[in-house]
């Protein structure tokens, strides 16, 4: 079973069932699991041992007198504890490297789903929340399985040592002081419970945190434009503000369950004291095993309040796997389909859509056809359904309505793979990686050679630049590219999209961040690009779409108006508007 099934299988929710997710993730790494089990057993008992030996050693001292032992117990005294520092070394070291493996395994499962999940997904959930389960909620789950389970085990088989010590020294007595031990019990249960709530909370309160931490790095130039430093540090103030005082909360949860063990365990020691006496006085038990089995039932209660601690870590495990769960139910983008070289013949057919959660189409009933090798432009005011139109061809929406056929095929029956390897899309939107320049262009094509990368570097006018840098294709362009000029930027995108030399070409505002001269000889190089090539450009500048065959105007989601430039200009007040606005100084240019 691989990670997805443990996280997706259907289950009750309890603790038990989550425990048994705990073990699942294990099971690839048993042996090491068992190896930790029977260590923590070691230690369990040898701290049995410990309180075992107390009789003997009080008899040989002080009834028996037997001075041999003068020697022999301080020398076993630092055997045993030579051993349980071993041990509880190995049983440490193993079931950190167990939490580490599984964390390790998470983080890459996690970031493969991640690649998966369609782009509705990344509209609803901020970014900071995905970091903050990859970072903070995986370290807390490693702390769990490195720490609290190997408490669980290494406690829980102390308490049954000790309490078969106690019953053995004064089986009543012992009865009597496991009283408290339900009482105990309970009320970890309770406080567990009011502790899964606090710590989901917790977590939900990081992500806020991370997430302003990460749209501040995103956009601190913004922030530093508008003067916007005092208003982002008093938001970041206030998140931090709310995540202290829910930390708080589990801790004083965390502590009380301690103090109700203190309080219960001294209740049982109290009942020890006034019964055991008794029997000593009465000469029904021997001073020795007395004692022995205080040392018993001192030692118990400790490993009790540890347990008091792992059940209430285990809840926090429990919050962090429910998160993860979350991510895991999500749906996938489709998968399989028609694998296909695309010549490029697009139909749209009453197609419409809205995207989830709202109740307005962004577009509406949409037909048109597009022939391959066709140059179309669609152009229309912010919001007019432009980008909604591309992003549908791109795969990253389906149509609520209608269908799209590309070569006489529903989209929905090809493979978004084969869908995308065919589409090549150059943005206004510049999205760059934090790499080197020669592995931005690669995305276009990741086998190219260097003569490939090179030719299509110059096709986009680029190379000059890049050879200009201190290391050449090998300089790192930094986050989004912030240490290249905004028309540098744009030209990586063009010969990445070069270097791809799909079937169906995208321009959106393709050369909206370059001077003058710059898309002179960009506008070229696209012309070439777009030769016997499907082309749909989207602009607002007259320059970029004077090359098209047929323009298509929209208008509030529909489409107004489709044909060449004269004609449209005399039928369509739209397009007149915006000519008017914003392609009559372009044109005079």
């Amino acid at each position: 079973m691989n990670i997805n099934d443990i996280f997706t299988k259907k289950r009750p929710i309890n603790d038990l069932q989550d425990l048994a997710i705990f073990y699942e993730l294990s099971k690839p790494h048993l042996l090491r699991l068992i190896a930790a089990i029977i260590c923590g057993a070691a230690l369990a008992g040898i701290n049995g041992a410990i309180a075992w030996l107390v009789k003997p050693a009080l008899d040989y001292f002080f009834i028996h007198k037997t001075k041999v032992l003068l020697i022999l117990l301080p020398l076993g005294i630092i055997i045993l504890f030579l051993f349980r520092g071993g041990f509880t070394y190995l049983t440490n070291y193993l079931m950190g490297s167990i939490g580490a493996k599984i964390v390790r395994s998470l983080r890459k499962e996690i970031y493969d789903k991640l690649l998966l999940l369609p782009i509705s997904y990344y509209t609803r959930t901020s970014s900071g929340s995905v970091v903050s389960r990859l970072l903070n909620d995986l370290g807390i789950l490693h702390s769990i399985i490195a720490h609290t389970i190997k408490d669980f085990f290494v406690e829980g088989a102390t308490v049954i040592v000790l309490a078969i010590v106690a019953i053995s020294r004064q089986w009543e007595l012992a009865l009597l002081s496991f009283i408290v031990i339900p009482l105990m019990g309970y009320s970890i249960g309770r406080l567990g419970k009011i502790m899964k709530s606090t710590s989901l909370k917790t977590r939900k309160l990081i992500s806020q945190v991370t997430n302003i931490l990460n749209e501040s790095l995103i956009c601190m130039k913004i922030i530093k434009a508008f003067n916007m430093e005092e208003r982002m540090s008093k938001k970041h103030e206030n998140a931090l503000a709310e995540h202290y005082r829910n930390t708080m909360r589990e801790v004083r949860i965390d502590e009380f369950s301690r103090f109700m063990t203190e309080i219960l365990g001294g209740i049982g020691v109290a009942i020890i004291l006034l019964y055991g006496s008794y029997l000593v006085m009465s000469d029904d038990m021997t001073v020795s095993s007395f004692f022995s089995f205080i040392a018993a039932i001192l030692m118990i209660y400790t490993p009790i309040r540890r347990l008091s601690k792992v059940y209430n870590n285990f809840q926090q495990g429990r919050a962090v796997i429910e998160r993860i769960k979350e991510i895991f139910s999500e749906e996938n983008e489709r998968l399989g389909g028609i694998e296909k070289q695309l010549k490029g013949h697009i139909v749209f057919e009453n197609v419409s859509f809205k995207y989830p959660g709202t109740s307005e189409y962004a577009i509406k009933e949409l037909n048109f056809e597009i022939k391959q090798g066709e140059i179309i432009a669609i152009v229309g005011i912010s919001g007019a359904g432009k980008s909604t139109i591309v992003d549908i061809l791109d795969g990253f929406w389906s149509p609520t309505e209608g269908n799209i056929l590309i070569d006489g095929i529903n989209i929905n029956d090809l493979s978004l793979k084969s869908v995308r390897h065919n589409i090549g899309m150059v943005s206004q939107d510049l999205v760059l990686f934090n790499d080197t320049i020669r592995a931005n262009i690669l995305c276009g094509k990741l086998d190219a050679s260097d003569h490939e990368i090179i030719a299509a570097a110059k096709a986009a006018f680029a190379h000059e630049f890049i050879i200009e840098l201190p290391e050449g294709y090998d300089t790192i362009i930094g986050e989004r590219g912030m240490k290249l000029s905004g028309g540098q930027k744009q030209r990586l995108t063009i010969a990445r999209a070069i270097l791809k030399n799909p079937s169906i070409l995208i321009l959106d505002e393709a050369t909206s961040s370059l001077d003058s001269d710059s898309e002179q000889k960009v506008q070229m190089a696209l012309e070439k690009l777009m030769t016997a090539r499907t082309t749909i450009i989207i602009a607002h500048r007259l320059s970029t779409i004077k090359k098209a065959s047929r323009i298509i105007v929209m208008n509030r989601g529909e489409i107004e108006q489709i044909g060449s430039h004269d004609e449209i200009f005399l039928s369509s007040q739209t397009y007149r508007e915006l000519y008017s606005l914003q392609f009559k100084n372009d044109n005079m240019q």
